[in-house]
């Protein structure tokens, strides 16, 4: 398989990979609760992904029927590429407003972050301020 653009993920698979990314691999069915899918929708997600080869699939050595997914160094890659050009254009955004907006805007992203039950990440503000 050739290098793989972004432009060749769906935003559901992006959500997958962040998901699986952000909290550790999961069983496809916590996986399809994590996303608000039905189970039978994420394995065919995981399919489309494993074809991709951003993520790999565990077959517990206790239960053959329990498989988990991780994300892959591929898809590791690709989330790495696709925040950092997210990253740098949100930062010419930001850096187009005054400092007030600017320590503002952080405000009101930590205020949605924190309703949304995310974790803390600061590095998201260097060089903004």
């Amino acid at each position: 398989m050739g290098a793989l653009d972004d432009d060749d993920v769906t935003m559901a698979q992006y959500r997958a990979l962040v998901v699986l990314a952000s909290r550790g691999a999961h069983g496809v069915g916590a996986l399809a609760e994590a996303l608000s899918i039905h189970p039978s929708t994420a394995t065919r997600l995981c399919d489309r992904l494993e074809r991709k080869q951003l993520i790999d699939r565990h077959v517990s050595s206790e239960s053959r029927r329990e498989v988990t997914v991780g994300v892959s160094l591929a898809g590791s890659t690709l989330l790495a590429a696709v925040t950092e050009r997210r990253r740098s254009e949100i930062q010419t955004i930001v850096h187009a407003l005054d400092a007030g907006q600017r320590e503002r805007l952080i405000e009101a992203f930590d205020a949605f972050a924190t309703a949304a039950g995310e974790l803390p990440d600061d590095a998201w503000k260097l060089g903004w301020s």
